[in-house]
């Protein structure tokens, strides 16, 4: 890669922003590079994407059981009330709420987790919805105006109903004290006894068959634990299950996808995906995520199913989630790069030897284009994925990862000019260094912890994948961030001619600091702790490196400006950062949970409260929304006859016209 090509792109013509209100700002995402694909895979784009948008509902669903009544409810109030009500403080209130329901899928905060508190008043809603058509409402059979009221009521406007959606404070039950839809009448001890139980059966079982009992099926992936005569029982997620009318629409366009598929092996892992869909059985998943860490010669890939669990407080249960993206080819040079020296990178690091992999295999690199997003990637969405998450099979099989190009080009672009590096970075000599090497750091850090850092190291023989419990998202995510901050600043990276020089690195160096000490606070209302895994992995790290340092790293206050953070010896600061992705690699290769609460507890929840004010006091006064998210462009299948000759892009769809359009056209639950 030339040092030409190691400059952001930017594009001065497509318009990023879009509309803000509350604390989120929403942004479009530009399909760079659509042009260069066939009239066949855009329509393979097409068909995976509608079975992206066929999911949205099983997550609303899966982060609060009254998410999808309230839902329903509101956008019927809201397009009832909109042609007449809309200079009303009250309308304009509940239209604000309606917009942060449908950002976080429900009406917890999609980062904090807290519910968030409506601005209208009950007898507001009542006199609204008195006026709907009742065949616009949610009724169920035989309901009446009243008991909809009397179920829903409490939920929306009681702050001590359902408080949290994900609660992970020490030492309460974290299932009982969580709002998330995936347990029933149900104990933490009794989940962890049970599954426990489970995984030990498991291993009798299968070294009675011949089999090998270290590679288990994810353990309660894709089912509701209920309690039913007092017997813990799992409710299958599956198309004859729950959640069966919207895993049939997905079933439907993933089978028109097959008849589009870029090979025999891509249509072969989409096969496999609707036989999971279809069985619900965890063996039928492991083997299509097998095949799909092998399809690596198509343009084209997709997330699709029951994934990630950040959204259940113990770790065990995935939100349904989607996304369809395509190679962005000259950036997939830096990732592929990197990928390609994996062994390299794995036996360089800097953790006991006992832990690192002897074989890394199978590890796949892709910078990527997303074409579509859906359930838990929609409208927040990643800008990096690794999978799959199963242990076992990256050890025997790999993983793939890849980089959001255009979605960080989004990001980069909106953040132009916006004071927010002029506030808070410390002096002229270290803005101009962020200035001119952050994006680019950014992207290969991103590339690091991605496509390296999670499918790094090995767990010893005998622990169990699910030993840190409650901490153990959080661990994962400091393990891949700490190995991607060591080798950022390795010579390997200006060999590679992934950086231009020795200095660059210290441009991430310093924005991760100021993010985890200081900056991701605005994210946290006054008074709460720090709750979301990513936020808590950022928090441990930079406050454990400050804890360490010694005067390698300081909070000083300038005069003028107020508190900075200040580096005082990059290299030093490396080692620090080596120091302590030993002790989190030996935590997570070992199973030590005790190790792992101490360091998340110690470093990761308090926040200083006075710090805290002043970072959101001068956040404030830059009038920036701390969250963003995206809109979808909206794909038009143009047809010759019945049959469909190519997809048009449209990118004007306005924000509350396209969650309208989704809750008619996707709503099947």
């Amino acid at each position: 890669m030339t040092k030409e090509n190691l400059q952001p792109k930017h594009d001065d013509n497509f318009n990023y922003s879009d509309e803000r209100f509350s604390d989120i700002q929403l942004l479009r995402y530009r399909l760079n590079g659509y042009e260069s694909l066939s009239a066949r895979q855009r329509t393979l784009l097409y068909y995976l994407s509608e079975a992206t948008l066929c999911g949205r509902d099983i997550t609303f669903d899966q982060f609060c059981k009254y998410n999808l009544r309230i839902r329903k409810m509101l956008e019927a109030v809201y397009v009832n009330e909109r042609k007449h009500s809309s200079s009303d403080s009250e309308f304009r209130a509940l239209e604000v709420y309606l917009k942060r329901v449908w950002f976080s899928n429900g009406i917890h905060h999609h980062y904090g987790c807290e519910k968030f508190q409506p601005a209208f008043s009950e007898q507001y809603l009542h006199r609204c919805l008195s006026t709907c058509p009742p065949a616009s409402l949610p009724f169920r059979k035989g309901e009446s105006l009243e008991d909809l009221e009397k179920e829903l009521f409490p939920v929306i406007f009681n702050p001590d109903v359902l408080p949290k959606r994900v609660n992970k404070a020490d030492g309460v039950d974290l299932i009982q004290t969580s709002a998330c839809n995936y347990y029933e009448h149900v104990t933490q001890q009794e989940v962890e006894t049970f599954y426990a139980q489970q995984k030990q059966s498991y291993e009798q079982e299968a070294a009675g068959r011949g089999e090998n009992p270290k590679e288990p099926p994810s353990f309660g992936l894709n089912t509701t634990s209920v309690k039913e005569q007092g017997t813990l029982q799992e409710v299958v997620w599956k198309a004859d299950g729950k959640y069966g009318p919207a895993i049939q629409k997905i079933i439907y366009w993933l089978e028109k996808a097959m008849t589009v598929a870029e090979s025999d092996r891509q249509r072969e892992v989409i096969r496999l995906l609707i036989d999971y869909y279809r069985s619900g059985d965890l063996k039928d998943f492991d083997h299509y995520s097998i095949e799909w860490v092998k399809d690596t010669d198509g343009r084209i890939d997709f997330v699709n199913g029951f994934i990630e669990v950040y959204g259940d407080p113990l770790g065990l249960k995935a939100s349904w989630e989607g996304i369809v993206e395509y190679k962005d080819l000259e950036a997939t040079k830096r990732t592929q790069a990197i990928s390609q020296q994996a062994q390299w990178f794995e036996d360089h690091s800097p953790v006991d030897p006992r832990f690192r992999k002897p074989q890394v295999k199978g590890v796949t690199a892709n910078a990527v284009c997303a074409a579509m997003l859906g359930g838990d990637e929609y409208p927040s969405t990643a800008i990096g994925i690794n999978l799959p998450n199963a242990d076992w099979i990256r050890a025997h099989y790999g993983s793939k990862s890849v980089t959001i190009t255009n979605l960080t080009q989004a990001y980069d672009e909106a953040a132009k000019g916006n004071g927010f590096r002029e506030e808070f970075i410390i002096d002229a000599e270290t803005l101009e260094m962020v200035n001119k090497w952050s994006n680019l750091c950014d992207d290969l850090h991103t590339d690091l912890h991605e496509c390296l850092g999670h499918g790094s190291g090995r767990l010893l023989p005998g622990v169990d994948p699910d030993a840190l419990k409650n901490y153990g998202n959080t661990i994962e995510e400091a393990r891949a961030d700490l190995f991607g901050l060591y080798y950022i600043a390795d010579e390997k990276m200006l060999e590679l001619g992934l950086l231009p020089d020795t200095q660059a690195y210290q441009s991430q160096y310093y924005t991760y600091l100021l993010n985890g000490l200081m900056t991701q606070l605005v994210r946290i209302q006054k008074g709460n702790h720090i709750e979301e895994a990513h936020m808590r992995n950022r928090a441990l790290i930079s406050h454990w490196v400050l804890d360490h340092s010694k005067g390698i790293v300081e909070l000083v206050n300038i005069q003028g400006k107020g508190t900075c953070v200040r580096i005082n010896d990059y290299p030093a600061l490396r080692g620090l950062f080596a120091r302590l992705l030993a002790e989190i690699q030996r935590i997570k290769s070992e199973g030590d949970y005790e190790a792992a609460r101490h360091l998340v507890e110690t470093y990761a929840v308090r926040v200083d409260p006075v710090l805290h004010e002043e970072v959101l006091c001068r956040y404030q006064k830059l009038d920036l929304a701390p969250y963003k998210g995206f809109i979808n462009p909206v794909m038009k299948p143009i047809y010759a006859g019945n049959e469909i000759v190519d997809i048009e892009l449209d990118y004007t769809e306005s924000y509350t016209e396209q969650m309208l359009r989704y809750g008619r056209e996707y709503g099947f639950l």
